[in-house]
């Protein structure tokens, strides 16, 4: 049974008193894996979602006529908004696609006028996404514990690394069974599915106008829905992934639905803890706008060089009526950025904030 929606306040969110000093080690100990990575690379790359799979372009439809609840922020006006979408695998690192792991789905919308956060100065609303409802460490003191075992792995070679992830994927699997999964299993395992084929989630919640909610972006597409039951041959191809997703592209659209599933109730639904799934019983996810990528070619070199290198995602990009919340997104506001900037002046390039989507290269 669905219930009413909650009104947004300043006070949904709870944060620790000593929230800034967890911050602050998230951030050193993210760095110094970077560090790590850039000194066996040659280059500093991404904290997290280094490797892409596909870069392109499209749009984010705006329905007309949706419920006022969810005519909020962004959507409380249908139209049509030009799109920058990045997918990507999840770990800080180039691996071979031995290691299947949590991956990643960027989205920038562009033409997006309205009151942002502090420090954003673009018409622009980003929103992160990764596969997965919830996010494994659920709070950021849960983060800088399980960052710590993260960091420690950094250096291993990589076959260690396939053999982490296949256990963990080999547990979800027997999970799967009984009905359950474990996330953090999926965060180090993740099946080895077609990136265009699975849902991608916010996990952690953020303003929705004057509600709260977390987003999903659910593919719909007959010609990706076919692809249900598609599996890499990791041993066949080190980065299948991508070529599974240019080609794709090449042949077909790609379609996701963007949908919202509202704040409903504060003991089943936790802003600050999000690894706890919010049950679609009482809240179902709701179609707020379609995301449109229509056939391309989604890897060019520049496109490689303009979104990998310089185009920065961050939750921070955003409205005011869609500000993250939470103890992960409060953290996420201050590491996006200090991983950013170090990224971008370890390789001596100049970050970009695109304002419309002609900049972003063909």
């Amino acid at each position: 049974m669905t219930k009413a929606p909650l009104s947004y306040h300043p006070g949904v969110e709870t944060p620790d008193p000593d929230e800034q000093a967890t911050i602050d080690g998230i951030i050193s100990g993210m760095t110094s894996q970077s560090e790590t990575v850039e000194e066996r690379e040659g280059h500093t790359v991404r904290a997290s979602h280094a490797k892409s799979t596909a870069l392109v372009t499209g749009t984010l439809e705006i329905p007309p006529g949706l419920p006022p609840e969810l005519a909020q922020g962004l959507f409380a006006i249908s139209g049509v908004h030009p799109i920058a979408v990045r997918f990507a695998q999840g770990p800080g690192e180039y691996l071979g696609d031995r290691v299947s792991t949590h991956r990643g789905m960027s989205i920038k919308v562009f033409d997006v006028p309205g009151e942002k956060l502090a420090g954003h100065r673009t018409d622009t609303q980003d929103f992160v996404l990764a596969s997965g409802t919830t996010f494994p460490s659920g709070t950021a003191k849960g983060f800088l514990r399980d960052g710590t075992v993260i960091g420690k792995s950094t250096g291993l070679p990589e076959t260690a690394k396939s053999a982490i992830a296949s256990v963990a994927r080999n547990f979800n699997r027997v999970l799967h069974a009984f009905g359950t999964e474990n996330a953090k299993a999926d965060f180090f395992g993740h099946p080895f599915s077609h990136p265009l084929a699975e849902p991608y989630y916010s996990q952690a919640p953020l303003r929705f106008g004057a509600h709260v909610a977390k987003l999903g972006a659910f593919p719909v597409a007959e010609a990706q829905l076919a692809l249900t039951d598609w599996r890499l041959k990791p041993h066949e191809d080190e980065d299948g992934f991508r070529h599974a997703a240019v080609e794709f592209f090449h042949d077909h659209d790609v379609v996701f639905e963007l949908r919202a599933q509202l704040w409903v109730d504060p003991d089943a639904q936790p802003i600050e803890d999000a690894s706890v799934a919010w049950p679609e019983d009482i809240s179902p996810y709701r179609t707020v706008a379609i995301l449109r990528m229509p056939k391309q070619d989604a890897y060019s070199a520049a496109r490689q060089d303009f979104f990998d290198e310089r185009m920065t995602f961050r939750p921070a990009h955003s409205l005011a009526a869609h500000q993250p919340l939470g103890s992960i997104m409060r953290a996420r506001l201050q590491v996006y950025a200090a991983l950013s900037e170090f990224r971008h002046r370890q390789n001596g390039i100049v970050p970009v904030d695109p304002a419309h989507v002609d900049d972003v290269p063909a």
